[in-house]
């Protein structure tokens, strides 16, 4: 089948000679891609941030499909069914799941990102055919109602962004600032207006994205050394209600910090990595801030998330800036990387 792997640092290109997958255990499905995405997190490894990363990794974790066969033990599944995948592949019956908290599975796993996240790799959705491990908690049912595009950014990038709004305690009335104006700030943002926000202010350096939150009646600024300034001067001096952080740098968490009124809520779902970042502790205490770092939960929340695609309340589809097929894919991962496209779809 056609696959992309990963070959190293900036260097992704498409196999026609990739195994394809089949059902390995009785609780497999394998799916047929319809559509697939590509996700900031698969900028760590294609930047050849991750050391660790093998070479011939297929990439991918955003991803819908009709299934193509399934194991003796799915239960909740029929060959030719539309489904959307979560990003996290978890078992559906420890004690995290059934708490939960399936990022923390005893056998989590991510589609396409090798064993960064759990001890398996499971290959992922930039690809014909994926197969799908414990397929009735991974995979869900795509009404007939839905476009598999509506659908495809509820496995990750919306539900990211809702776990976002939701860890920051957004209320009615809020004034909430957003960090990181890429899919899943701007999805976060959304998520915040359903909760209630009143007003939202959008920060990213890259003119293109601010104008996209401005698009959807945020109030954009670049990031600068004034931004504290400017946040108090649009809050009547006392900083945002709540600030989601959507970008996973140290510099990105201060600035959230900083801006953040006194007993406000700081949500952090970019994916953090360092390891001696220097919290200010003494600004954090004095203003009796609440700092949470949240993973989105796409098994926990895509059927509201559905229900609300469904009803037209959001449509997350408005953050796809361009549609490529598989074949072009190493040229989406450049414009992806380079700033040039919010969300890239691709298409077997």
């Amino acid at each position: 089948m056609r696959a992309l792997q990963w070959q190293g640092a900036h260097r992704v290109a498409l196999s026609d000679d990739v195994p394809p997958p089949r059902v390995e255990a009785p609780d497999d499905a394998v799916v047929r891609v319809v559509t697939s995405a590509i996700c900031g997190t698969d900028l760590h490894p294609y930047r050849g941030e991750i050391a660790s990363f093998s070479p011939g990794t297929v990439t991918g974790h955003e991803f819908t499909g009709v299934v193509e066969a399934v194991g003796p033990e799915v239960r909740g599944l029929r060959v030719g069914q539309r489904v959307l995948a979560s990003d996290i592949i978890a078992c559906g019956r420890c004690w995290w799941c059934r708490h939960g908290g399936h990022y923390q599975c005893e056998q989590v796993g991510l589609f396409g990102y090798d064993t960064v996240v759990g001890a398996r790799p499971v290959a992922g959705g930039h690809a014909e055919f994926v197969r799908v491990p414990f397929a009735d908690t991974v995979l869900f049912p795509v009404p007939d109602d839905v476009a598999d595009e509506r659908a495809l950014l509820i496995g990750d990038a919306l539900a990211t962004g809702y776990a976002c709004a939701l860890g920051g305690e957004v209320r009615p009335g809020d004034t909430v600032a957003v960090i990181g104006c890429g899919a899943v700030g701007l999805l976060a943002a959304e998520a915040a207006r359903l909760l209630g926000a009143a007003r939202v202010l959008a920060i990213d350096p890259v003119a293109g994205r601010r104008d996209a939150a401005t698009g959807r009646g945020a109030e954009a600024l670049a990031p600068g050394d004034d931004l504290p300034r400017r946040i108090r001067e649009l809050t009547r001096g006392r900083g945002a209600d709540a600030v989601l952080e959507a970008v996973g740098t140290d510099a990105a968490l201060l600035s959230a910090l900083e801006i953040v009124r006194p007993r406000g809520v700081v949500c952090a779902v970019g994916a953090h990595a360092s390891t001696a970042m220097p919290l200010p502790t003494i600004t954090a205490f004095a203003k009796e801030v609440t700092l949470r770092f949240a993973v989105g939960n796409p098994i926990a929340t895509r059927e509201p998330l559905m229900e609300l695609v469904g009803q037209g309340r959001i449509d997350p589809s408005f953050v796809i800036t361009h549609r490529l097929p598989l074949a072009e894919a190493p040229e989406a991962f450049r414009l992806f990387d380079a700033g040039e496209a919010i969300k890239v779809v691709l298409l077997p």
